[in-house]
């Protein structure tokens, strides 16, 4: 006979036990905004479908009353009550523990609760907001990944879906809003009940509840589903860009996935206050005020490409998340990989002229930097506990995962692909689905062996560098696994490798199955052109180069380090304007990391970036001032004797394209052009250019006499800001004084975000402290102190090391467990460059750590020492500095 569990059995588990299954919750809430607490109760039908005398829930910081808990059973006389109720708080679990063993079957199991609208920005929180200058509060709810439990006890995992019947008791004059629309409305006196229309079976991470004053906006899709805008009373009008881009979205999701959306209207709402970009809640999406709102007057263009896309990801969960579910948080990257993915074909059906398909490179890049990491994961990877989930929603789920869906449709086809997908949804809809699923439903759309190829994408964790010589009129490549310290690992892949010879007309194309591989020359080129004399050493002049190109248009997650002779014809090829701008972009980030990894020189990087002076395209550019941030911050370390020199050398790279550009926008200019302005003035103001800096100073005293002038459009006021901060000083602090004042006067939270990521920009570390200081303040919402964080300078280092020590007791409470607590390390620590300072760092944290923050401190300090191995490769390049003074100095 096995033996009766006890509460002991039940504790550090990663799964609820099985003995019963939620069919259906009917929830009550009454919040209270004044004195931010809410009570509550909820009648779940479960499904009994073993014998046991306990029933396990998760439940966080809510209190629950022993006599409010009840189990009723059709074949019961009377309710059982437990006799026991044990909470096991680092578990969040509620164990009830009953006298008798319940009968197997369908009951209702009610229990009634209180809890606290926290400040936390998860769970059941208050959000606050000014109205006709009174301080007010909202209720909101952040579920994902695992909080539903600090609202209300539940079945807390994405495999338990359930109906849900809401109710709520709110303030009259109140908007409250949820997943479905109101049937119900009751109003007594100052006080209102409303009853929402049952949902559709959902994840508890899902359900969804906001109750505060609010405006909207609403529109009709041309099915007739509802769409509406919610946002602080006065802004409605920032709603209309994000009400129209929802409207054609839903529409064209309904086609592209061959099933329409599932529920009688969408509620979009921005939140003052809220932790991530956005929250796919069934029917009831939340957003940051900066993600949803737009304001054509003082939004950048950049503000805007940021909406659509984040609602157009948002609304692809609507099927990939919310109608087809992940079976367990193992596979959130079918959720917002595919999101990911999904937005910026969205994005590229309604937007084509942003060339949103080249930008999406930079997603790409951004999973390759953390995936080359020894301290990365991989796609699928497990969760043992509900603390380890938050730190996963990092670039592997999102953009790693984006990237190989990315790679696997160029490989079946866009057309294959579709169907697939389509087929995938209407098989797994309104239930829960593994990777594995996905795959057999690509492999018998298809016929090719999807699952043997991905397995080893997303159940390692890494990526391979392709190495790629000629010999003997063979082309030889091998696969070895990247990681930036320079190590090799131990990873193989199935790569989907594609190349083109000398144009882009002829591509060939095939799966790299082993580690070494060949081709004969013959194969990749025109019969009539002599292969042999075109790859023989110094014949690569422009007029003739033959050029080859692996991984064509960076389709492919993996990196191609070219053999000496390659690498000087595709140089060639820049210069001659004869290469894709995905393709400029893939080589010159292939470059930069082999140089970080020190499997490459900087001089030789530096050669091929000055191949790019006359480069134009938004995207490569804007990856040119990324690398070269990187270069100036190691340089500060390596080489301080030439950093003039390399910022001279940066500033003489990108005065082509400012030049082009100008400060002004001019009449008909693209999306692009814009963007790229404000980056470009950005990069030339904190490298020190003076007539950048003086312009800069100009036209923000105009501004600071008129906030709607035109000399300071707002896609070059970030530019401005920085500039200014570059001249402040610790007796002079006059710049970050007006900067505050630009700060405290704005009502968008798009420009208040731009003052922020300049204000620790400053090279005077007391002003860095000044600006660290103000962002733990009142004035700055929780959620903002990450872009403040993220400008820190690089001579105010060391001063954000001091403070976040100092500070580390209260940034930890305040910040809680929640993944902005990771980007106070990530953005502090590592940006360091010494081995010393990873050390001072694992002492610091060594009785500091916990589950939520350990991958990312693992991470930050390797990548302090990859910037140590780094520094210590720039310091042995012996041929740097006469490359630096050559480039510096050449005339043009």
């Amino acid at each position: 006979m096995a033996e009766e569990p006890n509460v002991e059995q039940f504790k550090g588990q990663p799964r609820l036990p099985k003995f019963a299954i939620p069919k259906r919750y009917d929830l009550f809430l009454k919040p209270d905004l004044s004195s931010c607490k809410f009570v509550g109760g909820v009648q779940i039908t479960i499904d009994v479908v073993a014998a046991t005398k306990f029933l396990v829930l998760n439940a966080a910081e809510l209190t629950v009353k022993d006599d409010s808990v009840w189990f009723k059973n059709q074949s019961l006389s009377k309710e059982l009550r437990p006799s026991e109720i044990v909470p096991v708080e680092e578990d969040e679990i509620l164990v009830f523990k009953f006298d008798e063993v319940l009968p197997v079957g369908e009951a209702v199991f009610g229990i009634g609760f209180e809890g606290t609208l926290n400040d936390k920005m998860k769970g059941f929180y208050r959000s606050t907001y000014e109205h006709n200058g009174e301080k007010k509060n909202m209720a909101v709810t952040q579920f994902e990944p695992a909080d539903a439990r600090r609202c209300f006890p539940c079945w807390d995992e994405p495999a338990h879906k359930a109906t849900f019947k809401i109710t709520l008791e709110v303030p009259s004059e109140l908007v409250a809003l949820s997943n479905m629309p109101v049937i119900e409305e009751k109003v007594d006196g100052p006080v209102k009940t409303l009853s929402f229309q049952e949902s559709p079976i959902m994840s508890t991470y899902l359900v969804a509840v906001v109750v505060g004053l609010f405006d909207y906006l609403e529109d009709f899709t041309p099915d007739g589903i509802k769409v509406r805008v919610y946002c602080q009373v006065g802004k409605s009008n920032q709603g209309k860009f994000a009400l129209d881009v929802a409207v054609k979205t839903l529409d064209l999701y309904k086609k592209y996935f061959a099933v329409p959306y599932s529920l009688p209207k969408l509620d979009m709402v921005a939140i003052p206050d809220f932790a991530a970009g956005a929250m796919e809640n069934y029917g009831l999406v939340t957003y940051r005020e900066s993600a949803l709102l737009y304001d054509a007057r003082h939004s950048a263009a950049a503000n805007k490409q940021r909406v659509a896309v984040v609602v157009a990801h948002e609304l692809a969960h609507q099927w990939f998340g919310n109608l087809v579910t992940m079976e367990w948080w193992t596979h959130l990257w079918l959720n917002e990989g595919f999101a990911t993915w999904v937005s910026y074909l969205a994005a590229d059906s309604l937007f084509p002229e942003w060339k949103i398909w080249t930008q999406f490179l930079d997603e790409t890049t951004m999973g390759l930097r953390l995936d080359a990491l020894a301290e990365s994961h991989p796609i699928e990877v497990d969760i043992n506990h509900a603390s380890e989930i938050d730190e996963i929603f990092d670039a592997i789920s999102y953009k790693k995962g984006a990237s190989v869906i990315r790679m696997l449709q160029s490989y079946l086809g866009a057309d294959c692909f579709q169907r697939s997908l389509a087929s995938y949804i209407k098989k797994f809809a309104c239930s829960n689905a593994k990777t594995e699923d996905l795959w057999a439903v690509l492999e018998n759309e298809s016929g090719e062996p999807v699952k043997m190829l991905m397995d080893s994408w997303t159940k390692q964790k890494g990526y391979p560098v392709v190495s790629v010589n000629v010999k003997d009129g063979k082309l030889e490549f091998e696969q070895s696994q990247f990681l930036s310290s320079g190590s090799s690992g131990d990873g193989q892949w199935i790569i989907p490798v594609t190349l083109c010879c000398g144009s882009y007309t002829a591509q060939k194309k095939f799966l790299l199955k082993t580690k070494y591989d060949k081709l004969d020359m013959e194969e990749l080129v025109d019969s009539s052109v002599d292969t042999t004399s075109l790859l023989a050493k110094g014949n690569q002049g422009k007029g003739g180069c033959l050029w080859i190109k692996f991984n064509v248009d960076q389709t492919g997650f993996y990196r191609v380090k070219y053999d000496d002779e390659l690498a000087e014809r595709l140089r060639y090829a820049i210069e001659a304007n004869q290469l894709s701008a995905t393709d400029r972009f893939g080589i010159l980030d292939d470059s930069f990391s082999l140089c970080m990894a020190c499997k490459q020189t900087l001089s030789s990087l530096f050669s091929l970036m000055a191949a790019y002076r006359e480069e134009y395209e938004y995207t490569v550019v804007s990856q040119i001032i990324t690398i070269s941030y990187k270069i100036v911050s190691m340089a500060y370390d390596a080489i301080p004797e030439l950093l003039d020199d390399i910022k001279k050398f940066l500033i003489n790279l990108l005065q082509f394209s400012a030049e082009k550009l100008g400060w002004d926008p001019k009449d008909g200019e693209n999306h692009l052009d814009a963007m790229l302005r404000g980056e470009l003035l950005t990069a030339l103001a904190e490298f020190g250019h003076d007539l950048t800096l003086n312009e800069a100073a100009r036209r923000f005293h105009a501004f600071l006499d008129d906030r709607n002038t035109l000399l300071l459009p707002p896609d070059i006021r970030k530019a401005a800001y920085v500039a200014i901060m570059q001249t402040v000083n610790s007796s002079n602090k006059s710049g970050y004084e007006y900067l505050l004042k630009v700060y405290r006067e704005a009502d968008l939270s798009q420009e208040k975000v731009r003052v922020l990521s300049a204000l620790a920009s400053c090279p005077d570390p007391a002003v860095v402290r000044d600006a660290l200081n103000f962002f733990l303040s009142s004035e700055v919402r929780n959620q903002d102190v990450l872009y403040g964080l993220a400008g820190i300078s690089r001579e105010g280092r060391d001063t954000a090391w001091i403070w976040l020590k100092e500070n580390w007791d209260h940034i930890s409470k305040t910040w809680g467990s929640g993944f902005l607590l990771t980007r106070f390390i990530s953005s502090i620590v590592s940006p360091f460059s010494s081995n010393e300072k990873a050390e001072e760092v694992e002492e610091f944290f060594a009785s500091r750590t916990k589950p939520s923050i350990s991958r990312t401190l693992k991470q930050s300090m390797e990548r302090v020492r990859i910037n140590a191995n780094w520094v210590h490769g720039i310091k042995n390049d012996r041929s740097l500095g006469d490359v630096v003074k050559e480039l510096a100095y050449r005339k043009y």
